[in-house]
């Protein structure tokens, strides 16, 4: 199969995976809904712009768009994760192969433990969920509260610390969606 062949093939199983149409998915690439048929074709011979708007949208690499069809799952045991010291907590990320605009971690803080967040990009919104114990967050001088299954969304483009001030270790979960680039 060829590249472009395998470009279409590879788009129409993106697009389908997330149930949109042809149009929708144009519309998110900033792409005319004819441009995006003649590229799930399998006959077209876009720009590399054209694919960046593509590959942006679909939040994949230029290399998934084009390379053949991979198994359909992998499993990842939790040492092949990307895992990092801040101060007392660790971090440890859940997602094996990066996603553009996407990061998904999870924080285990210790006892009376905690740290400061590093703001992100204008625009950046954050999730933080707690698995067990307490966290506190404390997000541009408002402090939030969280037991097991509560969640906080803030701005995580702004000053934000994490802690935990139980007696047992706390786990909770980080989802930062960036803002996606003008």
């Amino acid at each position: 199969m060829d590249i472009a062949s395998r470009l279409g093939r590879n788009l129409q199983d993106l697009r389908r995976g997330r149930s949109m149409s042809q149009q929708q998915m144009a519309k998110l690439a900033g792409l005319p809904r004819a441009t995006w048929a003649n590229l799930e074709s399998g006959t077209a011979n876009p720009t590399l712009q054209v694919i960046a708007k593509v590959a942006a949208a679909l939040q994949v690499s230029f290399e998934e768009l084009v390379s053949a069809p991979k198994a359909t799952g992998r499993r990842y045991a939790k040492e092949d994760l990307k895992t990092r010291m801040r101060g007392p907590v660790a971090m440890r990320s859940l997602l094996p192969d990066p996603l553009p605009g996407l990061t998904l971690e999870r924080l285990e803080l210790p006892p009376r433990s905690g740290m400061t967040g590093v703001p992100h990009t204008p625009g950046t919104r954050e999730y933080l969920t707690c698995e067990s114990g307490r966290l506190t967050l404390t997000a541009s001088g408002e402090k939030f509260e969280l037991q097991a299954g509560d969640v906080v969304v803030f701005r995580g483009d702004q000053r934000h610390a994490y802690a935990n001030p139980g007696t047992t270790a706390a786990v909770g979960y980080s989802v930062v969606v960036l803002a996606p680039a003008p």
